[in-house]
């Protein structure tokens, strides 16, 4: 949960190695007002040689002590790390900003070149960051490899300010022939929300240069999300990414699943408690099966992620031989759900690697649309209204071509219309539209680059599929192979998206967009049957349709022979690991 989070990152943040030079006053809890109550402090600063790292966390410094220590600091041209959080303890949010304008000051009259700068758990919000802004612009910052800023109070404006800092460091410190190379980035609990997380995202792909973020608590949706998993596909050496207890849903994690295809060296992976549900545990798993090579830790605990999603997780961490743990704790699975998942580690030999389940909220209860039939009512009207319009208007031409026989030609016959196929479709309707049918889906009805609506067409033209009808059935499987070839081909389609709606519409997996699924017939098995027989389509995708073939769903009993025979297809071109 999010209480695991921070104590990880605290413990990350404490892993401080004591470095050579270093002059410290850790944790003495002592409160210094002015210059006087540091004079001892600015003698051993002053006398210190070689002087490379001061810690002054643990203690409360006012405006004067600070700008005491500060003067003795204005020599120390070797000094490289500011170990300076939790040091305003009891001070008022106005005193902040002139102590750190100080203590900057003197590091850029030093020629100070930082590597590490630490100000976490002072909460001195928007108005803080700016007490740094000169710093971090300054060239005491071209060399800074770690900035700290947990729990600070950034706030959206913060936010903002630093990211526009950040990117002016970059600019600076890239046209003196030396770029910024922030490798770690530490800003959890700052309430960043949408607008800061993208301000920083623009800030991150322009360095490129990261190899640990963390970013937990920060009240960021999927617009912010994606904003940040676009940035990262410009991190190549990115280890650590960190987003717990922020809010995915479908749309972030799918976005973040995408960014994680294009890195290698990704090690661990923390989006617990992030509502990435079970559309989007499914695209990341994809994104762990494809690539992810070294990967020690995956987090997805407490995520409303349903059972077949979770097992789809743990087939995709196979093969990971540096995996440590992985954390599928507080989802929704119920009993027998965490028995298959335990299973199926332990098929893998990695049981020891599962984390605990005992927060497990259990399956989640069906929920049951009293106006489903009414809806399929309306439905059946709207379609009989439209199909009366479309005989109308055929009257209303028969009318005119006798009223004008004499001077006009007889009339032409109304061209094969697709899109009217798909909105009702019937065998008779795609036998009508001739040999170039395929050419009018690919070409003109279907857009080929949205998965959702690949996924739909699909659907629409497999349900008039009929093995006893060479014609009917030859129309379907051409039409569809035309659709699905080309989309796959596309490198920016997205497969993973395709297979998800697809489960949506045929009911199988539950949708936080609330789609109502379609009826399921033989011929939707049937047609994606043949499809996954052919060579256009990803084996990556084979495991998520076998895993949800296998479940049982009464609505599905009608259609179970085709469904059988789909799933021996499945088993048999499952690639062999």
């Amino acid at each position: 949960m999010a209480t695991d989070s921070v104590a990880q990152l605290a413990d990350s943040l404490a892993k401080t190695q004591v470095t050579e030079g270093e002059l410290s006053y850790k944790g003495q809890g002592r409160k210094f007002d002015n210059a006087q109550s540091v004079e001892e402090m600015v003698k051993e600063i002053q006398e210190f040689k070689g002087l490379q790292a001061l810690r002054l966390e643990g203690n409360t410094y006012g405006v004067e002590a600070a700008q005491a220590i500060a003067k003795a600091l204005e020599t120390k041209s070797e000094f490289k790390y500011c170990y300076w959080s939790d040091m305003f303890t009891g001070r008022l949010r106005s005193e902040i900003p002139p102590a750190l304008n100080s203590l900057g000051a003197a590091l850029m009259t030093a020629g100070a070149r930082l590597t590490v700068l630490d100000l976490s758990d002072n909460a001195f919000g928007p108005d803080g960051v700016k007490g740094i802004e000169k710093l971090l612009k300054s060239t005491a910052c071209h060399t800074l490899q770690e900035l700290r800023l947990n729990n600070c109070g950034m706030g959206i404006g913060g936010g903002k300010i630093l990211a526009a800092a950040l990117t002016e460091c970059y600019k600076q410190s890239s046209a003196q022939g030396t770029p910024l190379g922030l490798k770690v980035f530490i800003a959890g609990r700052n309430r960043l929300e949408n607008d800061g997380a993208t301000a920083l995202a623009q800030a991150f792909q322009l360095m490129g240069s990261l190899e640990e973020v963390h970013v937990p608590q920060n009240g960021i949706n999927h617009p912010g999300v994606t904003a940040l998993a676009t940035a990262m596909q410009h991190n190549p050496q990115l280890r650590v990414l960190n987003l717990n207890d922020n809010t995915f849903t479908k749309k972030g994690a799918i976005a973040m699943a995408q960014a994680l295809k294009h890195l290698r060296s990704v090690q661990v992976i923390n989006f617990g408690d992030c509502l990435v549900r079970s559309e989007g545990a499914i695209a990341i798993a994809e994104a762990v099966t494809e690539g992810l090579p070294i990967l020690k830790e995956l987090n997805l605990s407490f995520g409303e992620i349903t059972g077949v999603a979770a097992l789809l997780v743990a087939q995709s961490v196979e093969g990971k031989a540096t995996l440590e743990k992985l954390d599928l704790n507080g989802n929704c699975l119920g009993q027998e759900g965490c028995d298959a998942l335990r299973e199926v580690m332990d098929g893998l030999n990695m049981g020891d690697l599962l984390g605990s389940l005992s927060d497990d909220e259990g399956e989640p209860e069906e929920e049951e649309d009293d106006d489903d039939d009414d809806d399929d009512d309306d439905e059946d009207d709207d379609e009989e209204e439209e199909e009366d319009d479309y005989e109308e208007d055929d009257d209303v031409e028969e009318e005119d071509s006798s009223v004008n026989q004499v001077s006009s030609p007889p009339s032409v016959p109304r061209p094969p219309d697709a899109s009217s196929f798909l909105c009702f479709p019937s065998p008779d309707k795609l036998l009508k539209l001739g040999t170039k049918r395929a050419l009018f889906f690919e070409q003109q009805v279907v857009d080929v680059a949205d998965a959702g609506k690949t996924a739909e067409a699909f659907l629409k033209i497999s349900s008039v599929y009929n093995e006893e009808d060479e014609d009917v059935k030859s129309a379907v499987l051409d039409s569809i192979d035309a659709i699905l070839r080309k989309a796959f081909a596309s490198p920016s389609f997205q497969g993973y998206n395709f297979v998800s709606s697809l489960l949506v519409m045929l009911g199988l997996l539950k949708s936080e967009d609330k789609v109502k699924p379609v009826r399921v017939v033989p011929g939707h098995f049937q047609a994606l049957e043949y499809v996954v027989r052919q060579d256009y389509f990803p084996q990556d995708h084979i495991a998520v349709l076998e895993a949800f073939m296998s479940r049982r769903i009464q609505a599905l009993e009608s259609c179970s022979s085709a469904r059988n025979i789909l799933k021996t297809t499945l088993e048999q071109v499952r690639p062999e690991n």
